[in-house]
């Protein structure tokens, strides 16, 4: 088991070293290793020692749990739970301890006319951004003064200090979106229950 731990420590350090398109010679001078200790960590001639994990994780822009985590989980597939009010019906799709703090979520918004509450509440404003691509129907972004339509495969980004909201366009059927939230806008769309 140790083992399999200290390869997937090595197969990180070299992932995050290539996603970056960092050479050995440059990850080395920003944790002040020589390029052949490096060199031999990630192909596993050298044991990695815990005093230069810190300065490899703070190089690397990560934090020395995510280095170090076993990558052992359980189960990798999340089976969401819908969360239904009057024209919305919701389904968290990440776990509580999502990567770097956002909120992954599928929302269906009610098309009926007569369903007077098929948006997704009064305009909002919250610190932070949010993102929202449209699966099917065709979405109104209500964002300030301005409405924009926005069409299936299309995406739609903005700063959530913004009066926003978002309906469902009636004349296309429900509308669902797959959104990812930061923290504040989960907080704000998924937990108020409005």
């Amino acid at each position: 088991m140790e083992q399999d731990i200290d390869a997937i420590i090595r197969q990180r350090i070299r992932g995050l070293r290539l996603a970056k398109g960092w050479s050995l010679d440059a990850l080395a001078a920003r944790c002040f290793m020589s390029p052949s200790t490096l060199s031999r960590i990630e192909t596993g001639h050298r044991r990695i020692a815990l005093d230069q994990l810190v300065p490899l994780a703070r190089a690397l822009d990560t934090t020395l749990d995510d280095l170090v985590d076993s990558g052992a989980e359980d189960d990798v597939v999340i089976r969401p739970l819908a969360e239904h009010r009057p024209g919305v019906t919701t389904w968290l799709l990440s776990r509580e301890r999502a990567v770097a703090g956002v909120t992954v979520a599928k929302t269906r918004l009610s098309a009926d006319r007569h369903d007077h509450h098929r948006t997704e509440g009064e305009p909002r404003v919250h610190p932070g951004r949010e993102w929202f691509t449209v699966l099917s129907g065709r979405a109104h972004l209500e964002l300030g003064d301005r409405t924009f339509l926005v069409h299936p495969g299309e995406a739609a980004e903005f700063d959530t200090m913004t009066p926003h909201r978002i309906t469902a366009d009636a004349t296309a059927g429900d509308l669902e979106i797959l959104s990812i939230f930061d923290r504040d806008g989960e907080r704000t769309h998924l937990r108020t229950g409005d």
